[in-house]
């Protein structure tokens, strides 16, 4: 198993999850896998946001966590493990072990949102202890309705099986203040694309982004150079503008239509209530992609 430690620097991917007629095409699936690594981007992260986890069937998401983590070699991969019961998110992360995942992702169960601090703690927590699988944290307010407080993760980064956190709150101050609450060693991956750079620059150890599926050469290069002004302006005239769109569009069905423009997957094809873009939208998003890679 590949491993992830505070040593780490580096982009992961969220990929996305290529289908055929409503099912995964797993060929399609290992040669994007290999385009993403192949360009430069560290490690996977399947069945995420980006990957449409909440639309895949169980035997789905082993089947793209296995198809993942074969075609990954040495290269780390994270999988996505939501759900909103202690009991499901235990199931997901051995179901995701089982496929040859290195660790697991998680969130905070996205039904009930009043959730107070005790409440969020103890739920992390008696997952934390009952898998041995390394855990990473996984902060996306907007989809799941709270955000996990600072000094809560702070507390549950005592725990040896919590490793690290994705935040994708869009929010640099929550980002600087979890960096301050937690113990050093504790990894943290920025998920907002457009803010990679700023994180990386206050001691971020590298993020987990949507358009990495798309243009990972740029990514590679910006990690990089993250502390030189070409980092600032990947960042700024390459990787912001799509990433804008990708926000107005949706990520799963811009992503796909991205791909489809570098010829990467065979279609664009989503799982409701998701719907792909239609011709106009795909020409945008072509376009934009092309500036990235002019940049």
């Amino acid at each position: 198993m590949s491993s992830i430690d505070s040593s780490f620097t580096g982009a992961l991917c969220p990929i996305v999850t290529p289908l055929d007629d409503g099912e995964v095409d797993e060929e399609s699936l290992a040669s994007l896998a290999e385009f993403i690594l192949d360009g430069g981007v560290d490690g996977l992260f399947p069945c995420g946001t980006t990957g449409e986890f909440a639309s895949l069937t169980p035997e789905q998401r082993q089947q793209v966590i296995g198809t993942v983590a074969e075609a990954a070699g040495d290269a780390p991969v994270i999988a996505g493990a939501a759900g909103t019961s202690v009991p499901e998110i235990l199931d997901r992360i051995e179901e995701a072990e089982a496929a040859g995942a290195d660790a697991a992702a998680i969130v905070g169960p996205y039904f009930h949102t009043a959730n107070s601090a005790e409440g969020t703690r103890q739920f992390f927590e008696a997952i934390a202890e009952e898998t041995a699988l390394p855990l990473y944290l996984y902060n996306i307010p907007m989809y799941v309705g709270n955000e996990i407080p600072a000094e809560t993760v702070g507390a549950l980064a005592e725990h040896d099986s919590v490793r690290g956190i994705k935040d994708t709150s869009g929010d640099l101050s929550y980002f600087l203040t979890v960096d301050r609450k937690t113990p050093e060693g504790f990894v943290l991956f920025q998920g907002f694309d457009s803010l990679l750079v700023p994180a990386l620059r206050m001691g971020s150890n590298g993020g987990v982004h949507a358009l990495a599926n798309v243009i990972p050469e740029v990514f590679a290069e910006l990690i990089e150079s993250a502390d030189e002004e070409r980092g600032a302006e990947l960042q700024r005239e390459a990787i912001a503008p799509l990433f804008d769109l990708c926000a107005e569009y949706g990520f799963a069905p811009a992503t796909k239509a991205a791909l489809l423009h570098r010829d990467v997957i065979p279609n664009d094809e989503v799982k409701p209530p998701l719907v792909a873009l239609d011709e106009e939208a795909r020409e945008e998003i072509g376009e934009a992609v092309d500036r990235a890679l002019s940049v």
